[in-house]
């Protein structure tokens, strides 16, 4: 029976193992860039430069893989760093969902791609439209591989947007949307912030109403079902107010989501009761029942990834293809309608990129940064969510890339935070106890590690009286104060690994000047060779 059940799984990693080999994924990428422009070519009915247009879906398809191997790693990254499904599987669900929501909800996304970063107005002539989104989309592209290839996560949108602003540096200052730039250097700091702060409250609560209770399965019967359900919410609300964007109005809405979350605080409930009697009363075991909330938050993540970051890659395709349509037209069109191949472009090599170049970003937001377990990977998840959304109903600007990363970052903090304080809470038992026979000093250890908070601050208050008592504050078991203080940086930094903070930090920073600067480069040599002519 157990052969039948792990055999498929063993075959999604050997499959997904055999892809990882360097001429494997060159041969894939190269295939699917050439598929992108024989689709552009059957598909557009764009009468001509059609160099430039099968030339413009293979940057389309180079930037939609570049999207896949970076971005996606910001969803299934904690899914895999807790272990609570393999690599192979969560490549493949992320992949699958990923597509899905490119093709049945990216459209509206792609048409305002020229909204926010260019202003119409400034620009009238088709040639150079052109060549601004071509050197956008190519500027954006080298940037995500670069940024891919060094292992920092970065927004995908930041890149596209810094990329068009270089080329439209160019025409004027006037064709930059400046206030729509101040709003990105803001997300530098409220993104992380909100994510950290909303991943480590939850954490919290989660430590005292399951993970902290002497009777750990049935405060998991009481607080998951209200956890799920809340997730059932937050996931529905954001569905349908940033993916699917629907005219329901707010209250519609609300009172939507709040129906899924019912319904899903009902079926877990179900769940979490059939599953209780082989559990154990432990962290680890009743942790478990993450697992299949995570799985799903996972999916509806990159569901949402795919609806919305598609218009990163196929945004400026798309503006591109219906310019070269309306070739000798005087006005340039102010909305980019993507059709359905389009669409596929950008979903497939959005899952191409991820299936060939997504594990090493995957490894790094899942567990370089940090060590996660199934609990707080869904932590990460849920903060993700509830970011996105009261940022957009209160019109913060973020990104979700910097959301999920920051929340990693509150985490793993807080993780540090809670370990130090356990270090130095053992290190006080251990010298009120200095002296004492090893049997003791064990059995008072044991008794604090499986009480509640409540009791360890009673332990804690006893022994600082007997610390006051006896005079053994300044003893010490085996180690001197300079021994105890290089002891402890070692114990923080083993938790958190500031390097890798240090490199993403500094990603974050120079993926706007420097898409910018790789895009108005792109865009001078569009011009001076007059490519888009000769094409």
């Amino acid at each position: 029976m157990k052969s039948k059940t792990t055999k498929p799984t063993g075959s999604i990693q050997k499959a997904f193992k055999e892809l990882q080999r360097d001429n494997v994924k060159i041969t894939l990428a190269v295939v699917f860039v050439v598929a992108a422009a024989g689709l552009a070519l059957i598909c557009s009915h764009t009468p001509i430069h059609l160099p430039l247009l099968a030339l413009s879906a293979v940057v389309g398809g180079y930037m939609a893989m570049n999207i896949g191997a970076n971005d996606v790693a910001n969803n299934v990254g904690p899914l895999v760093g807790s272990q609570a499904i393999t690599l192979g599987m969560a490549l493949l669900t992320a992949a699958l969902c990923e597509v899905l929501g490119a093709v049945l909800a990216g459209s509206e996304v792609v048409q305002s791609i020229k909204g926010k970063i260019i202003d119409p107005e400034h620009i009238q002539n088709t040639t150079v439209f052109v060549g601004m989104m071509f050197s956008a989309l190519l500027s954006g592209a080298i940037w995500l591989h670069l940024a891919t290839a060094i292992g920092a996560p970065v927004s995908t949108t930041h890149s596209i947007v810094g990329g068009a602003w270089g080329g439209a540096g160019g025409w004027g200052a006037g064709a930059v949307d400046w206030p729509f730039l101040g709003g990105i250097v803001a997300s530098w700091v409220i993104s992380p912030v909100m994510g950290g702060g909303i991943a480590m409250g939850l954490m919290v609560l989660f430590k005292q109403s399951i993970s902290d209770r002497e009777d750990k399965k049935n405060a998991a019967l009481k607080a998951m079902p209200l956890v799920v359900g809340v997730m059932g919410l937050a996931f529905s609300w954001y569905m349908l107010a940033k993916v699917l964007r629907t005219p329901l109005g707010l209250v519609n809405e609300f009172l939507l989501s709040v129906g899924v979350g019912l319904l899903a605080y009902h079926v877990f409930k179900s769940y979490v009761a059939s599953k209780l009697n082989s559990l154990e009363n432990t962290k680890e075991s009743v942790h478990t029942l993450f697992t299949l909330p995570l799985v799903f938050s996972a999916a509806l993540l990159s569901f949402a990834h795919g609806a919305n970051d598609v218009a990163n890659a196929v945004g400026p395709l798309a503006a591109i293809v219906q310019s070269l349509q309306e070739w000798g037209h005087h006005a340039i069109p102010t909305k980019a309608y993507a059709p359905l191949w389009i669409m596929l472009v950008g979903g497939l090599g959005i899952a191409t990129g991820l299936s060939l170049y997504g594990p090493r970003l995957i490894k790094t937001v899942g567990s370089e940064i940090t060590e996660l377990d199934k609990m707080q990977a869904f932590c990460i998840a849920m903060a993700t969510v509830i970011t996105v959304l009261l940022a957009s109903k209160l019109g913060l600007p973020v990104s979700s890339t910097h959301i999920t990363i920051g929340a990693v970052f509150g985490v793993g903090f807080l993780r540090e935070f809670l370990q130090k304080r356990l270090f130095e809470m053992k290190q006080m038992i251990l010298d009120a106890h200095h002296g004492e026979d090893a049997g003791v000093i064990k059995n008072f250890l044991d008794r604090f590690e499986k009480a509640n908070p409540k009791q360890k601050k009673e332990m804690l208050t006893y022994l600082k009286t007997l610390q006051k008592e006896n005079n053994t504050l300044e003893y010490t078991v085996g180690l001197s104060k300079k021994e105890r203080k290089h002891l402890k940086k070692a114990y923080k930094s083993e938790l958190v690994k500031r390097s890798v903070i240090k490199k993403i930090i500094t990603a974050w920073l120079i993926t706007v000047p420097i898409s910018a600067l790789l895009g108005a480069l792109g865009y001078y040599l569009i011009d001076t060779f007059n490519i888009v002519e000769r094409l």
